[in-house]
């Protein structure tokens, strides 16, 4: 059976109930969810989830290599960066680092379980790709919208 994970912002823009039984959870999404939750009782809800997930071993944890691999990629994306711009480094837009790192984070732990990553973050997911070779589709692609 082929499994899916999905990213953060497909999380957002969809219902919990559009995802099927093949699908398995990123706690790194967990992470993002929790994090910016509008208040304590959304927060409860997705720790909730955090735990029936791992419960039944379908919540994806990133391993020491998926943290590798993931560093790996935001230093060659970086250098990418830096080429292109004849040696200077670009300035990214505020809070751009942390959101590229969570989500290489979810892409090489995505690649380690061998899960398809839904998403509706195509251009920096595929940027990701060059260097960890995740399977990708794009969510409207995925859901047919």
């Amino acid at each position: 059976m082929k499994y899916y994970t999905y990213d953060t912002s497909t999380i957002i823009s969809r219902k919990l109930s559009d995802f099927s039984g093949n699908f398995l959870f990123s706690s790194a999404v967990l992470l993002e969810l929790m994090a910016s939750a509008d208040d304590e009782k959304r927060r409860k809800y997705y720790e909730q989830l955090f735990h029936d997930y791992w419960q039944d071993n379908s919540l994806i944890v990133p391993t020491e290599e998926d943290w590798l691999m993931a560093s790996k990629v935001l230093f060659w994306l970086d250098q990418g960066r830096r080429r292109n711009a004849k040696g200077l480094a670009p300035r990214l837009k505020p809070g751009a680092s942390q959101r590229m790192a969570m989500d290489a984070l979810i892409a090489a732990s995505a690649k380690h379980w061998d899960v398809t990553l839904i998403t509706e973050n195509w251009d920096d997911f595929k940027a990701i790709q060059r260097y960890c070779k995740v399977t990708l589709v794009k969510a409207s692609d995925f859901f047919g919208s």
